[in-house]
């Protein structure tokens, strides 16, 4: 008896309600566009083979504007080297330019060049990189080369480059000493000692 009289109620509570009338769909939300920057290093990043010596990073920790200067030193590195090496005043023993190179050919490239530079004792070297102004995002490959370089502890030092040298677009390097020039540099000191 009970179940009519709930029964009656619902009826009169939904008296002149109608169905509404849908084509049955499913909502999907829209996907998130990622920002440039996340989508192109996603485009151009690399397996790296677990065989492979290069460490240097696939992703980009940080992005610089194209009219940024770069600048690193590490400990040791005396303050007038730096000077020098920041003014362009050491003299320039091997060049490697990256322009219109992807990230995957630049990685491999500046990994290469400075193993040739260590082997061939080059201390002062150059990075044509370019400002990246066209490209998106912006800068990618100056980034790359900034995160690169101090992954490597044969870099002891860069700077971007004076303006008759490609400015903000290159790089100034210094790197340490191989151990080779390193044992010269003791003998001939040692020489000197005993005369």
């Amino acid at each position: 008896m009970e179940d009519d009289d709930e029964f009656k109620i619902f009826r009169q509570e939904m008296k002149g309600v109608r169905r509404i009338r849908t084509t049955p769909r499913v909502e999907t939300a829209k996907p998130e566009v990622p920002e440039p920057s996340l989508l192109h290093r996603r485009q151009m990043a690399v397996k790296v083979d677990q065989g492979d010596p290069n460490h240097l990073t696939e992703e980009i920790i940080d992005l610089v504007h194209p009219l940024d200067i770069l600048d690193y030193r590490t400990d040791g590195v005396a303050h007038g080297v730096y000077r020098k090496l920041k003014r362009g005043q050491y003299p320039i023993d091997a060049r490697l330019d990256l322009h219109r190179k992807s990230m995957v050919e630049a990685r491999a490239e500046v990994y290469g060049f400075i193993a040739d530079c260590l082997r061939y004792d080059v201390r002062s070297a150059m990075i044509l990189h370019g400002k990246g102004e066209r490209g998106e995002p912006k800068a990618f490959l100056k980034s790359c080369v900034n995160t690169w370089l101090k992954q490597m502890p044969e870099v002891l030092a860069f700077h971007s480059a004076q303006k008759h040298h490609g400015g903000v677009g290159a790089l100034y390097i210094l790197l340490r000493k191989s151990n080779r020039k390193k044992e010269e540099n003791r003998e001939r000191f040692m020489k000197g000692r005993t005369e």
